[in-house]
């Protein structure tokens, strides 16, 4: 058993991890299963959003030490292909964290385009403590939560809050672990809501503007808003609004 499930409901894929005997640790084979269900959730026509959640008291405990960590190989760790995938998916990835995560976990949740955590979660970047560090985690954590938290965090792998995690970036949201099946269910009430193209490109418009030059992205926005302006989406979506109606789209 790889301890990942999928299944897709109302337009939405959502991912498992139940694993909760090791604490949902990531060992080599559940990083491929969760690599290949993101690439099912990517093609399947029928999932508009991804929710990623875990089973049990923790989200995920990082990389499973009992089954050797991460093994030397030449080339792309298989987990760094995970991560790139899901900051690179075109749909949105919301976190689900109803609990505690340390360590690869953490990268997960960065790696998510939404999150809300559970007030009674914890998290700590504890590398440090057994000799290595959080290499590729932090290619999708830094950007989250900025080079000074990381620079605090990763080598004192001190513990901290859900409430300090949102606070620094790395989740939107906190509720009471008790509410965050409502708060979550709200959340995917909005998304599909959405025309599907456009939450696409409002995801993609926040991952590639911040690294271009203001002419750079004064002509990509100009582009997009007159593309997107004259697609069957908006134009189906401001007959709608007109007509006082949900648009055809709306799940």
């Amino acid at each position: 058993m790889s301890g990942v499930r999928y299944q897709v409901s109302n337009g939405v894929a959502e991912i498992t991890l139940d694993r909760p005997e090791r604490r949902n640790a990531l060992n080599d084979e559940m990083v491929q299963e969760l690599l290949a269900r993101f690439r099912q959730a990517q093609e399947d026509a029928a999932a508009r959003v991804i929710v990623l959640r875990g089973v049990g008291d923790t989200f995920c405990a990082g990389a499973d030490l009992k089954s050797g960590g991460v093994p030397a190989q030449p080339g792309e760790q298989p987990f760094a292909v995970l991560l790139r995938t899901m900051w690179n998916c075109p749909k949105p990835i919301l976190g689900c964290v109803s609990g505690s995560a340390f360590g690869g976990g953490l990268g997960l949740i960065a790696a998510c385009d939404l999150t809300i955590g559970a007030a009674e979660a914890q998290f700590a970047f504890s590398e440090v403590r057994v000799g290595v560090v959080p290499a590729m985690i932090s290619v999708v954590v830094i950007p989250k939560i900025g080079i000074q938290n990381a620079m605090w965090l990763f080598l004192t792998a001190e513990r901290f809050s859900a409430e300090r995690a949102r606070e620094i970036g790395l989740l939107h949201r906190v509720c009471p672990r008790a509410e965050l099946d409502t708060a979550i269910a709200n959340v995917l009430a909005e998304l599909r809501l959405a025309g599907p193209q456009a939450l696409r490109h409002a995801k993609e418009l926040v991952r590639r503007v911040p690294s271009m030059s203001m002419d750079e992205a004064f002509r990509y926005t100009s582009h997009l808003i007159g593309e997107l302006f004259s697609s069957a989406e908006a134009l189906e979506g401001m007959r709608a609004f007109q007509e006082k109606r949900k648009p055809s789209w709306a799940l």
